[in-house]
């Protein structure tokens, strides 16, 4: 009993670490300002400052170093063949790219805590698209813990709007958040099709996810030209390729502690303790990048979290087998 509480502490200590790191990474590498020396139209040396736009490239140093990572793993530890088919990782590649790309290309519009309890409303779409798509039925407490974190996030996303000004209280950010949890709930209901006809291990279907994400984006970078403007940027600022790889890396590790901890303690356990990172992620970015939120959001954060933590609680009953809980690795560690 000793060893495996040992076990589960250390795996806990990971997540916190990876995930925290990473969120600490994410914001400064996206919302940061970047200085870097110009000569005027009279030789005159000034200083310009530009922002961290090259969000395809971002997302394509994670896609690749997560199939490195995997396919180290699976090199290692050889597990059974992966019979799925072809074009089932290529429907979850494209919703998965789509959802990473849109939640890191909002940052450029919202702040990161914004991002952050946006991204913790996941169980929203996955209700409604498993109703409509799935045909499934929910107990009526799913529906008011959904309920809660809705309210909450209308809470926590609204914004105040000068007096006299009329503007929609949803703008380009918030847009591309609820496309980005559009794509998580398609994301998990191709999984759950993928799961239910050749069920493939975690590492299996993040190795071939990201395999088949990274050369979408190699085609997407040359296509869109992204490729030659962002060596340019990292030419004015070496440092941000040293952070990329290390947000990459962090991601990678933190999967890991959380392949093994849903393994061993199931998804009830790895979801208590990634919700509770959420809550210190939001408050690392107030503490450390001045992101004040004023009382409301304050309220509405709490709103979310206290949904999260009641469906948590209430759904252990049926998370509690380790099967269950290796069945659900992969939609785990796509919410994260």
């Amino acid at each position: 009993m000793e060893k495996s509480n040992n076990k589960f502490i250390f795996c806990a200590i990971g997540i916190f670490i990876s995930y925290f790191y990473f969120g600490i990474l994410q914001e400064k590498i996206t919302r940061g300002k970047y200085f870097y020396e110009t000569v005027d139209e009279n030789g005159n040396k000034i200083i310009e400052t530009e922002k961290f736009v090259y969000v395809l490239s971002l997302v394509f140093i994670q896609c690749l170093i997560n199939y490195i990572v995997t396919y180290a793993t699976l090199h290692l530890w050889p597990q059974k063949e992966d019979k799925t088919s072809t074009l089932y990782y290529v429907s979850i590649s494209t919703t998965y790219l789509l959802g990473m790309v849109s939640s890191n290309m909002a940052l450029q519009w919202i702040p990161f805590p914004t991002q952050v309890i946006g991204k913790s409303a996941k169980p929203i779409p996955v209700m409604i698209l498993g109703v409509l798509i799935g045909r499934k039925s929910y107990l009526l407490r799913k529906y008011i813990f959904v309920l809660l974190i809705v309210a909450g996030m209308v809470m926590f996303m609204w914004k105040d709007k000068p007096a006299g000004k009329v503007d929609s209280a949803f703008g380009i950010g918030e847009l591309l958040l609820i496309l980005s949890l559009t794509m998580d709930g398609l994301t998990g209901a191709v999984q759950e099709r993928v799961r239910a006809e050749s069920s493939p291990s975690g590492h299996q279907m993040m190795k071939a996810t990201n395999g088949y994400s990274t050369i979408f984006l190699i085609s997407a970078l040359i296509v869109t030209g992204e490729v030659f403007t962002f060596f340019k940027f990292a030419n004015r600022h070496p440092y941000v390729v040293y952070n990329l790889l290390a947000l990459a890396l962090t991601q990678s590790v933190g999967q890991m502690f959380l392949y093994v901890m849903v393994s061993d303690f199931g998804p009830l356990a790895v979801s208590i303790v990634t919700t509770t990172r959420k809550c210190f992620t939001v408050l690392a970015s107030v503490l450390f990048f001045g992101n004040s939120l004023s009382i409301r959001q304050w309220y509405g954060a709490a709103l979310v979290f206290l949904g999260l933590f009641l469906d948590i609680f209430f759904s252990k009953g049926k998370q509690s087998s380790k099967k269950k809980g290796k069945e659900d690795t992969k939609k785990l560690l796509d919410s994260k």
